[in-house]
């Protein structure tokens, strides 16, 4: 069982800044990608930004230039600095892990995506 916990959501005015953090922890041996994900009222979950192992980022064409995604994989942890907030970023932030377990002596490995709960983000203007 894996674990996907984020914190850092809450209350901004426009144009503004919010740092959220997420950390992944449990059974398994590496983390592929993290990333994040929001969904706002009444539209579809989208990707917001995501990083891989090697440090390979993508980002939603909607916040590049204002949110960052950086990783510490040390620590199973990645972050998003958001900044130039605006209301249209308000919705629940959700973070995912895409992990890998050795499952046998040859190497077999299987992969999962866990996901957190997700944290509230409000830009009010």
């Amino acid at each position: 069982q894996v674990d996907v916990v984020e914190s850092g959501g809450g209350l901004v005015q426009s144009g503004g800044s919010l740092r959220l953090s997420c950390t992944a922890s449990g059974r398994f041996d590496r983390i592929n990608v993290m990333g994040w994900n929001r969904q706002a009222p009444g539209k579809e979950r989208e990707l917001v930004a995501d990083i891989t192992s090697g440090g390979r980022t993508t980002y939603a064409d909607s916040v590049k230039g204002r949110f960052t995604i950086s990783r510490d994989v040390a620590k199973n942890t990645v972050y998003l600095q958001m900044n130039s907030l605006k209301p249209e970023d308000t919705a629940v932030y959700s973070c995912n892990a895409e992990t890998l377990r050795v499952i046998n002596v040859e190497g077999a490995s299987v992969t999962k995506n866990y996901w957190g709960k997700g944290t509230l983000v409000t830009v009010y203007s």
